[in-house]
């Protein structure tokens, strides 16, 4: 499954571990994502959305 926000689409970013000795080694930072209900489109859907969208409010929660 793809580690994506359904709302705003972000999604893992790459980069280097850099080890005391300066060796480099590739890693991916993960976007938290929270598995919720919410609405979208005017019905209720089971989405994946990051904390940040969560924070703001671009996500209404389906009670």
């Amino acid at each position: 499954m793809a580690q994506r926000c359904d709302v705003c689409g972000k999604g893992p970013s790459v980069g280097n571990t850099i080890s005391h000795a300066h060796k480099l080694t590739r890693r991916r930072w993960l976007p938290n994502l929270v598995s919720m209900r919410a609405m979208m489109a005017g019905k209720p859907r089971r989405v994946r959305v990051c904390t940040r969208c969560l924070k703001a409010g671009k996500v209404t929660k389906v009670i």
